[in-house]
């Protein structure tokens, strides 16, 4: 965000040249770094300052009402004897500007400036220059709450997210890592000579978050250069070799968004599809989940044609979401992203590096959940017990019109003790019981068997788990939300390995011996808990800073951009 030339500039000047400042009060070199005391003279809590932080809500703020802060404020203010603290003889500290500074900039963050008052700064400070009128001691103690709430809100939604995921029924939970913000504020930012070391420190450590700033930062810059023309939508898949009419705005398209090199070889006016153009392209599909065959169909132009504006809200709803994830782990983490439709595990830890493919739930019905639990054992050559949602939308209709459904599939049915009942056929006492919950049905270990030949269990509320698929054609597709909410691996073989890497004894060769030819509903517990996240991200930056977008197949960026549009305070 620009920041204007006005009384903030004119403060940075003076901190940094240390010269005396109209505003900043620079009688010593100590000035200009040391936090703001009480001194004699100085207001001592106005009873409307009491007042104003006993209801919660400052009229002078953007979003007045700061009730989920308020307990903060009341101890931040008392630990200074109700003082004011970043206000010295009615003129700005420095800890004051470097503070407004960030608020100014927090668009690179991925936050909204104007949730910390950031147009508002620049005329408040004004207040408080000499040739202004002299403010009362309520207007101090108002300037000085609004840069106190401002400061709270902002390092709190820069450490865990401005939005609880709770309130999206979302298993995660981010109550543990809170800070004490009256607390950070008196021992760590206001004795600060450098304030934006200190609150980088509350930001997620991982190079993902920040390869994500410096990918919203070049986004931001195209949406704010301008878009493209946009490309018409063909009436039929136009592929290589072909002519296309609209090649000009495709070529410009392509090269604004860095998929076709500035150094590319294009004739003029060719119109003719081929070479490097239909690479850039295979590219930019590439880029976004999609097939990367080359040919500009309606879907691979209505994605080139999406705004910039949305790409940089995806890279903005990234940032919110790393703010999520626990800042470190006992063990190294698997992490699954649902949109992406791929797991992988973390690079700088000391394991090796995993990434595969996944199938995740339908969109429409069986959603997977987003949540994070601790994997425990997995499970060689599984039953798969058939879940009762299934088993009363699928399996039972399937079983009445064919008896045989049943045996024909592998499945048998048991009783409450675990005894096999015979269905085969299926009589209607025995459809009766299924429909009764007097009786089960589970799919008997093998290579046709739902969950494959190996689970992977994590207990959680959702009965979700990673498994295996004799369905392995579904991994070439580029969309891959085709199960019942449970995460089907394009690698068992390799996840094993990867969560047995301590276990010397579990070889490659052990592991696919068991997953093939050894006994039944064998498990295997881990030495440690291993995290598993299951998390939603529609944009990805690679380490090559290679940006990827995904569709919102869930719609969950629609749900969280919205809630973040009604402003602070944000739910949780």
């Amino acid at each position: 965000m620009k920041i204007h030339k006005s009384a903030v500039a004119a403060l940075i000047i003076s901190l940094c040249c240390g010269a005396s400042s109209p505003i900043i009060a620079a009688s010593s070199p100590a000035a200009t770094t040391s936090a703001p005391q009480a001194v004699a003279g100085a207001p001592q809590g106005p009873d409307d300052l009491n007042a104003v932080i006993a209801a919660g809500t400052l009229p002078d703020l953007r979003w007045p009402n700061f009730i989920d802060y308020r307990d903060y404020v009341k101890k931040f203010y008392a630990a200074g004897g109700n003082s004011l603290a970043w206000i010295q003889n009615g003129k700005a500290g420095p800890q004051a500007v470097s503070m407004i500074l960030l608020f100014q900039q927090a668009a690179s963050k991925g936050l909204n400036p104007e949730d910390y008052d950031a147009s508002r700064w620049d005329a408040r400070l004004t207040r408080l220059q000499p040739t202004a009128p002299k403010p009362s001691d309520t207007d101090l103690a108002h300037i000085d709450l609004a840069l106190t709430v401002s400061a709270m809100r902002y390092i709190s939604d820069l450490h865990i997210g401005r939005v609880n995921p709770q309130h999206f029924k979302f298993g995660l939970t981010v109550g543990p890592r809170r800070y004490d913000l009256a607390e950070l504020l008196r021992t760590q930012v206001l004795p600060s000579s450098d304030i934006p070391a200190v609150v980088a420190k509350v930001e997620p450590p991982y190079d993902g978050y920040r390869r994500a700033e410096d990918a919203l930062l070049a986004y931001s810059k195209m949406a704010t250069a301008g878009e493209a023309p946009l490309i018409p939508v063909p009436q039929k898949g136009v592929r290589p070799g072909s002519t296309l009419a609209s090649m000009s705005q495709l070529v410009a398209r392509l090269r604004q968004l860095g998929d076709l090199p500035a150094n590319a070889d294009v004739p003029a006016d060719s119109t003719l599809y081929k070479g490097a153009i239909v690479d850039a392209v295979k590219h930019f599909q590439h880029r976004h989940g999609l097939e990367p065959d080359g040919v500009l169909g309606k879907g691979t132009v209505s994605v080139l044609n999406v705004p910039l504006k949305t790409r940089v809200q995806q890279l903005q709803l990234t940032l919110e979401r790393y703010r999520w994830i626990p800042p470190d782990f006992p063990e190294p983490p698997i992490i699954v992203n649902i949109p992406e439709f791929q797991l992988r595990t973390m690079r700088r830890q000391p394991a090796t590096y995993l990434q595969m493919r996944v199938v995740v739930g339908k969109a429409m019905r069986t959603q997977t959940p987003v949540f994070a639990e601790n994997m425990k054992y997995l499970i060689f050559r599984p039953y798969w017990l058939v879940p009762t949602s299934i088993l009363r939308n699928e399996t039972i209709p399937k079983t009445r019109r064919n008896p045989d459904y049943l045996s024909d599939n592998g499945f048998e049915v048991v009783d409450q003790s675990g005894n096999v009942v015979p269905s085969s056929p299926a009589s209607d006492d025995v459809i009766d019981g299924l429909r009764s919950g007097s009786y089960r049905v589970r799919q008997k270990p093998g290579p046709k068997n739902a969950l494959g030949l190996v689970k992977f269990i994590f207990p959680n509320q959702y009965n979700v788990y990673l498994h295996s698929t004799p369905e392995q054609e579904l991994f070439s597709r580029s969309r891959r939300d085709f199960s019942h909410g449970c995460i089907r691996v394009e690698k068992p073989a390799d996840l094993a390995a990867w969560v047995l890497r301590d276990r010397p004894e579990w070889t490659m060769d052990k592991i696919q011996a068991a997953m093939k030819t050894g006994p039944d509903n064998v498990q295997v517990n881990l030495n440690k808990p291993i995290p598993v996240l299951i998390l939603y991200s529609t944009a990805v930056v690679d380490p090559d800073g290679e940006v990827r977008f995904f569709d919102d197949i869930y719609g969950y960026d629609k749900s969280l951009g919205k809630v973040l549009a009604n402003g602070p305070p944000y739910p949780g």
